[in-house]
C-alpha cells in the first residue's frame, strides 16, 4: 500500500522514527519526509541517511502553518510527536497538553484539509486509567482522534491510534539508564523492584502501526499482546548479560508512576476484538441522544478484567534475556 506514496512522520528523529526509515528506505515508497522541531538531530540524520528519499521539515505539530504545509502531497501519516517523559510532563503538565493534545488536533485537521489517506496515532499504555499529565494528555489525545474520526465523510481521511507500552532501548527509556550505569561502575537506581513494565522492541511497534494502517475503520485503536517482566527481574538480567555486578539501589516510586500499567481498560475488553496477535477497540460511535446512555450498556463489563503488565504473560530472567538478546542496541552494547 506504500508503492510510490508519501510518508510522513511527526516526531520523525526519534526512536520510532529511525526504525520506520530502517524498514521504509528499501522498499519503493516514494518519498519521507521526517518533520520535527529539532535542527540538530534533522542534521544528523540527513548526513548519516545520505538518501533523496528522505526529506527533512523543521516544524511543530503547535503551529497548524507548519504542519499543514509539511502535509502538501502527503498521502500516510505516523503521528509520533510527543512529550513522553512522565516526570517532565509532571511539572510542566501545559506543555504536555500543548504538544500531545493540541499539537494532535492540529495535525489531524491538517490532514484532513490536505486530502490524507490514512493517519495512525501513536498512544501508550500510560492514556488507561491515566494517573500522570502524560498519561492524562495521551488519552485525551486519543479523544480527539476518534472525535475527529465521527465527522468525517466515507472516503475521507481514516484516523485510528495505536497504544503500546515500554519499547525497549527507545530514547530516554530504561534500559539505557542501566546498561549505562552498568559500564560506569554506578549502582542500578530501581524505582520499586515489583513494579512491572510490558515489554516491546521498536521493530514490534513498528508493525503494529504498519497492522493499523491495513485494517483501520474510522477511530479504530490498536494494541499488541506484551510479554511483561518487573522492573527487578530486567536489571538481574541486564547484570547477567553484562556479567557485572554493580549493586542495585531502590530510589522510590518517581513522579507520576504506576505499580503496573494497563494496555486495555475492562470496560474496553467489553467491545475489544481479539485479532490473535493484537485487539482493535472500535470506536464508539453513539452520538448526543443521551437516552442511549441509559438504555444501552455493556452488561459484561463486571465480568471482565483489565490487560495489564501484571494478568499479561510474565518473562523470568532467562527469558529475559533472550528478548534483550535480540535488540540491536544491546548487542551492539555487548560488543563494544
Amino acid at each position: 500500500m506504500f508503492n510510490n506514496k508519501i510518508l510522513l512522520i511527526t516526531g520523525g528523529t526519534g526512536s520510532f522514527g529511525n526504525t520506520v526509515l530502517k524498514r521504509f528506505l528499501s522498499t519503493n515508497v516514494k518519498e519521507i519526509r521526517i518533520f520535527s522541531r529539532d535542527e540538530k538531530k534533522q542534521e544528523d540524520m540527513r548526513i548519516l541517511l545520505n538518501n533523496d528519499k528522505v526529506k527533512f521539515y523543521i516544524g511543530d505539530v503547535r503551529d497548524y502553518r507548519s504542519i499543514s504545509s509539511a502535509l502538501v502531497g502527503v498521502d500516510y501519516v505516523f503521528h509520533a510527536a510527543a512529550l513522553k517523559q512522565v516526570p517532565s510532563c509532571e511539572f510542566y503538565p501545559m506543555e504536555a497538553l500543548k504538544t500531545n493534545v493540541i499539537g494532535t488536533e492540529n495535525l489531524i485537521s491538517a490532514a484532513i484539509a490536505n486530502d490524507v489517506k490514512r493517519v495512525v496515532v501513536l498512544s501508550t499504555d500510560k492514556a488507561v486509567y491515566p494517573i500522570n499529565a502524560m498519561g492524562i494528555s495521551k488519552a485525551m489525545a486519543e479523544k480527539v482522534m476518534v472525535a475527529k474520526s465521527r465527522q468525517i465523510p466515507d472516503g475521507g481521511t481514516v484516523l485510528c491510534a495505536t497504544r503500546y507500552g515500554n519499547v525497549m532501548a527507545s530514547r530516554g527509556s530504561v534500559i539505557p539508564l542501566f546498561v549505562d550505569q552498568l559500564k560506569s561502575g554506578k549502582n542500578l537506581t530501581l524505582t520499586d523492584p515489583n513494579m512491572t513494565r510490558f515489554l516491546m522492541s521498536l521493530d514490534d511497534s513498528v508493525d503494529l502501526v504498519l497492522h493499523a494502517f491495513e485494517n483501520a475503520k474510522q477511530g479504530d485503536i490498536f494494541i499488541q499482546k506484551a510479554p511483561a517482566s518487573t522492573v527487578g527481574d530486567l536489571a538481574i538480567a541486564l547484570k547477567e548479560l553484562f556479567q557485572k555486578q554493580n549493586s542495585i539501589r531502590v530510589i522510590g516510586t518517581r513522579h507520576g508512576e504506576k505499580l503496573y500499567e494497563s494496555l486495555v481498560s475492562r470496560e474496553e475488553m467489553a467491545k475489544a476484538e481479539d485479532m490473535g496477535r493484537y485487539y482493535r477497540i472500535p470506536a464508539d460511535n453513539r452520538d448526543l441522544n443521551y437516552n442511549k446512555y441509559f438504555v444501552e450498556g455493556e452488561a459484561k463489563v463486571s465480568e471482565l478484567d483489565d490487560y495489564t503488565s501484571h494478568n499479561t504473560v510474565r518473562l523470568d530472567v532467562a527469558e529475559i534475556k533472550k528478548i534483550l538478546l535480540k535488540l540491536e542496541y544491546i548487542r551492539e552494547e555487548l560488543n563494544a
